[in-house]
């Protein structure tokens, strides 16, 4: 079901249009030449596109496509076996690049920068190094923390591309769009009102759309209209502005736990039981956009919207008296 929602050409892309242009023009200067594509790396929130640019990559080069994931190559080994198995032209995925261990980056360097593949056969005095060559392929790199990568690694992409979150507009399209896919009826208001909670994220849209499906089907007359799809996503405990229960109880904990801040991540975490890495990745990115939280030296502090939001006073600096 997830892969006939995902658009498979740059056509079918909704929103990113300066990453759709960008890649629109690296893809046709390669395929012109017929040479592979340089190797691009995708960075940004989690849920915007990232995997689905890759296969739409491939397919607009028309090669296949290999999909892994940074922590699944424990060892150099695994990865000499990956990039033998390639053939020229070919895709190789690698979500949370971020993630490569230092050994399996000193051996992925050299194939993405030469493609060339260097094995050290024997043990001791004995020891040799052979290099094998490989066929011109292209890597696209994904990552959520793009301040982990390593500088030389880095270096190797030849072309880096943030995503950012979808305006209102891109979000209805592609509620739309997904809304056809699944044969469900569906009006001009409840594309908005799903459109308006999603965060500003295709994979969080395309969730809500289908619990909203769910409810119309249960509880309604299988037709997603406003009022089914607010009852829907109520009942899931997701807000207006698409604040979940996990983004409230980072702010509350803020708020009521440590006065509104500043206060450390790790603690934010160890307060609502919660990993560190889920509330930097998930939760942050959109409270920040929505300027309900800010970032200090110090720690993280809840702004005046954040307060307005969930309906707590807001505490007025006090003024010294004027002497």
């Amino acid at each position: 079901m997830d892969r006939t929602l995902r658009p498979q050409r740059l056509s079918d892309l909704i929103g990113q249009d300066r990453v759709k242009e960008n890649l629109h023009i690296l893809i046709e200067a390669a395929r012109a030449r017929s040479e592979a594509l340089d190797h691009v790396l995708l960075y940004g929130p989690p849920g915007l596109g990232k995997t689905t640019l890759s296969h739409i990559i491939a397919n607009e080069m028309n090669v296949s496509v290999r999909v892994t994931a940074g922590p699944a190559i424990e060892r150099a080994g695994d990865l000499a076996a990956i990039l033998t198995n390639l053939r020229a032209g070919e895709v190789l995925f690698i979500d949370e690049v971020h993630r490569l261990g230092r050994v399996v980056e000193e051996v992925l360097y050299p194939a993405m920068e030469d493609f060339a593949l260097d094995i050290v056969i024997g043990k001791g005095p004995s020891a040799r190094s052979i290099r094998l060559n490989l066929p011109r392929f292209t890597i696209v790199g994904a990552t959520t923390r793009l301040a982990l990568m390593t500088a030389p690694l880095r270096a190797r992409f030849g072309a880096t591309f943030r995503l950012d979150f979808y305006d209102l507009e891109a979000m209805s399209q592609i509620v739309r769009r997904a809304a056809g896919r699944l044969d469900l009826p569906i009006d001009e208001d409840g594309v908005h009102e799903i459109a308006a909670r999603a965060r500003g994220t295709p994979r969080v849209a395309l969730r809500l759309l289908r619990r909203v499906r769910d409810y119309a089907q249960v509880r309604g007359d299988g037709r997603a209209t406003a009022d089914i799809a607010s009852e829907a996503l109520t009942l899931l405990e997701v807000d207006a502005l698409g604040l979940d229960d996990l983004d409230r109880r980072v702010l509350r904990a803020i708020i009521e736990k440590f006065s509104g801040g500043p206060v450390g991540l790790e603690t934010i975490a160890a307060s609502i039981s919660e990993e560190a890495d889920t509330i930097m990745d998930v939760v942050e990115p959109y409270l920040l956009q929505l300027g309900y939280l800010d970032r200090t030296p110090r720690g993280r502090v809840a702004t005046r919207h954040a307060y307005e939001h969930l309906g707590l006073a807001y505490p007025e600096t006090s003024q010294p008296p004027l002497l």
